[in-house]
């Protein structure tokens, strides 16, 4: 299986993600590098962060490059310092991964996530083996640099209208989880003129009170403050701060799909150009695209894959169906406190974040997975199956088939040996029926594969 997955290497700290692996990373970005230039290496706040942070930078510098410590921060900060101060960036995050785990992700130059391509190369150089160890007088040179959240946060009032939100004055309850967003949200949403009331804003790698993942059942206290002191907007981050959900004025959970539609819907109102979603978003995308006369372009899972369709066909929004939007005007990356800041934006023109929902078309959606022995064999099974249904088919990520009434997702996991299946339609029986046909084809594929 690839050391890489969808978002970075993730694993259980101090066990499968240990200070010796970040230490051969580190040294093989420096060798992909040609132990030439600056990496700007940052974590979130998980407890294990300080241990591979340190190795890290260790195993940067041994390769000759220079490296500045940015601190504790979200990724989206660190992926903004590098577009501007640095050649290459590495985070220590495991995102929305429970407490147990951490990762190492690496950033291109211009901020992204690491192209697909240069992560097979880096994988190469790590799996060989062979570093480009540098001589003791040519090691990296090493300096600490606080002012990147601050950096941030100030470029963010830049890419909004704050005069007008700041006129409003509303108020807003966030969730910070404890992650690195702690470090950002509530100090940028102050500066927006917000009153701003906090939950688990404290930094605290343990994660106390809930998982790094802002699920629907793990906000039930943010639901009941946002009822209680009757705020015009619930807010809580991920981990390490790229994705953000939301609470109505009502208590009520956004639907991250209804979330990206209707930002998508806004920035389309005000800016024609393409839009870029993954192919497990909502048709709700699609619906928006038409109504504003936009193009929509699909890409495979992942917030990569996005941003590098955005930059290729120069296109004013994106993002996926998870609370990671991307604004290419603020930066390519997927971007929670900007996302916020938007949505400001749109509630300081005076409707509420209830109202703003119905904008969009209606669906409903269901889904499922299911463990594989063989993925590629059964996947290949899937894909003659569908292809002989008549129907219309996209296989830029495992299949989606378009039915009359809705559509099907199957593709394989890209970090564990399952399927995900994913279905929508405009009625939530109909969405459960198209999940059990494609759980069902799955099912099928695998029998076939096992046999054989």
């Amino acid at each position: 299986m690839a050391l890489f997955g969808t978002n970075g290497v993730r694993g259980i700290a101090n066990e499968f993600i240990n200070p010796e692996m970040a230490v051969n990373l580190a040294r093989s970005l420096g060798t992909y590098m040609g132990s030439k230039g600056t990496v700007a290496i940052g974590c979130d706040t998980r407890i294990s962060g300080q241990m591979l942070k340190s190795a890290a930078i260790a195993g940067a510098l041994s390769t000759g490059l220079n490296v500045i410590d940015v601190g504790t921060l979200p990724t989206p900060s660190i992926q903004y310092y590098v577009r501007d101060y640095a050649d290459a960036g590495i985070v220590i995050t495991a995102s929305h991964n429970p407490r147990e785990y951490n990762g190492i992700k690496l950033i291109a130059g211009d901020g992204t996530e690491f192209p697909r391509d240069g992560e097979k190369e880096i994988e190469k150089i790590y799996s060989s083996g062979k570093y480009s160890i540098v001589s003791w007088d040519k090691t990296g040179s090493f300096r600490i640099d606080p002012s990147a959240n601050d950096y941030y946060i100030r470029n963010i009032i830049n890419a909004v209208d704050a005069e007008k939100i700041r006129s409003r004055k509303l108020k807003v309850v966030v969730d910070t989880g404890c992650g690195a967003g702690s470090l950002t949200l509530p100090f940028l949403l102050r500066e927006l003129g917000c009153n701003v009331l906090t939950l688990e804003a404290q930094p605290d790698g343990t994660f106390p009170w809930r998982n790094p993942e802002p699920t629907p059942d793990a906000l039930t206290e943010l639901s009941k403050l946002v009822k209680i002191t009757g705020a015009d907007l619930g807010a809580a981050h991920d981990g390490d701060a790229d994705r953000i959900v939301f609470m109505d004025e009502n208590g009520e959970f956004l639907n991250e799909e209804v979330l990206l539609a209707m930002m998508a819907k806004y920035i389309l109102e005000r800016e024609k150009g393409p839009i870029v979603t993954p192919v497990s978003s909502s048709q709700r995308m699609a619906d928006v695209a038409k109504e504003e006369g936009a193009e929509l372009y699909w890409t495979a899972v992942g917030s990569i894959n996005v941003a590098r369709k955005m930059m290729e066909v120069n296109a004013v929004f994106g993002g996926e169906g998870n609370g990671g939007l991307i604004f290419p005007k603020h930066q390519y990356c997927r971007d929670g406190a900007m996302a916020c800041a938007k949505i400001l934006e749109i509630l300081a023109g005076g409707k509420k974040l209830s109202e703003l929902a119905k904008s969009v078309p209606q669906y409903f959606n269901a889904k499922t997975k299911i463990p594989s022995v063989n993925t590629h064999t059964t996947m290949e099974k899937v894909k003659y199956e569908a292809s002989g249904l008549g129907l219309k088919m996209d296989t830029i990520d495992g299949v989606k088939i378009w039915y009359e009434d809705g559509w099907v997702l199957i593709r394989p996991s890209g970090t564990e040996p399952i399927f995900r299946i994913f279905a929508e339609a405009k009625k939530q029986e109909r969405a459960e029926e198209l999940m059990q046909e494609g759980l069902q084809m799955v099912i099928r594929a695998e029998k076939a594969s096992v046999a054989k």
